[in-house]
């Protein structure tokens, strides 16, 4: 497998070990499971052991040019890195411990994403690439991933012009589709109690509630309310 693959089986098995980990911590039915670390009476995040993890893989990679067995080992080191600070990325987000509140299911959703382009940049390769290589061919590449991507982006669909960066027919899926009701396309489009809005924000809440549901199978439901700032 290459390096790409390698590092993207750390990222998943780490994500997922220390998802499973976090659950089992404040499960009352396994209390033999280890809790969190601390040292002098701070909590250390896993976020920090994430970053450790990814600074001496970076490092030693380019400090010995490596290839081979001793890239693949630390392409799974850095793999396990980024799954480790990537569950805690609501934590860099909101600058404060939200992982069992609502704004904590932002560690899982950017997981998910990174997962899904991770796959497809082993997959596809990157994003410009072309068969021609003139300047011409690039430019018209260029510009053919911002022109989607900004629609995609003005109708409130983040994740997937993300996605279509690297998978494009994901573009024509989200552009040819009703925009989310908050977005700016909507604001700008749908008139108030437009027969589009209604379907719009129909639609917005069944494919919510339905995220819900697997975010909740995936991350664990959200169990404690943000204070609010």
């Amino acid at each position: 497998m290459s390096a790409g693959a390698w590092a993207l089986v750390g990222f998943l098995a780490a994500f997922l070990f220390i998802r499973a980990s976090t659950r089992l911590m404040r499960s009352p039915r396994v209390p033999w499971w280890p809790g969190s670390i601390e040292t002098s009476g701070v909590h250390v995040h896993h976020l920090v052991i994430g970053i450790a993890l990814m600074i001496g893989a970076g490092f030693v990679t380019y400090a010995q040019e490596a290839d081979g067995t001793l890239l693949a080992l630390l392409a799974i080191v850095f793999g396990i890195g980024a799954g480790l600070t990537i569950d805690e990325f609501a934590l860099w987000l909101y600058l404060e411990d939200v992982y069992w509140a609502r704004e904590g299911r932002a560690s899982v959703d950017v997981a998910i994403v990174v997962a899904v382009l991770g796959l497809l940049i082993i997959n596809t390769g990157g994003p410009f690439d072309t068969d021609d290589e003139s300047d011409w061919a690039l430019l018209g590449s260029v510009l053919f991933h911002v022109a989607w991507a900004a629609l995609v982006l003005v109708k409130g669909k983040v994740r997937l012009a993300a996605i279509g960066f690297f998978f494009p027919p994901i573009y024509a899926f989200a552009g040819i589709r009703l925009a989310r009701p908050n977005s700016i396309w909507a604001r700008r489009f749908y008139k108030d109690g437009s027969r589009k809005l209604e379907k719009a924000t129909a639609r917005a809440a069944t494919w919510d509630a339905r995220r819900e549901r697997w975010l909740d199978r995936i991350g664990g439901a959200p169990s404690i309310e943000r204070a609010p700032d």
